[in-house]
């Protein structure tokens, strides 16, 4: 019975994050700060989803890190998602083989 108190509970707190705003939020958004939180909130979300597994997905935290940092700069100088997945790919498994 509690498994489905928790379900109904999860079913309405999702609905109510994805319905509130539509229907509260009829016109255009010109707050600077809030347009600026909403743009910055995917990407934010992401980054804290993905850097626990980059540190955690190698054998070696250290190769997990230099891997984000030659990725970071990577990215920096204008490489493109795949070319980037591709260099710290490639970092991880020398690093992995030579630790």
């Amino acid at each position: 019975m509690h498994k489905y108190i928790y379900m109904l509970i999860v079913i309405v707190t999702i609905a109510l994050i994805r319905v509130l705003p539509v229907t509260l939020i009829r016109k255009k958004i010109d707050n600077r700060f809030i347009r600026s939180f909403l743009y910055y909130v995917p990407y934010v979300t992401l980054a804290v989803m993905t850097f626990p597994a980059i540190m955690e997905a190698t054998e070696s935290p250290v190769a997990g890190a230099v891997a984000l940092v030659c990725g970071i700069v990577a990215a920096w100088l204008g490489l493109g998602l795949f070319p980037v997945s591709i260099i710290c790919c490639l970092v991880v498994f020398v690093l992995e083989f030579i630790l």
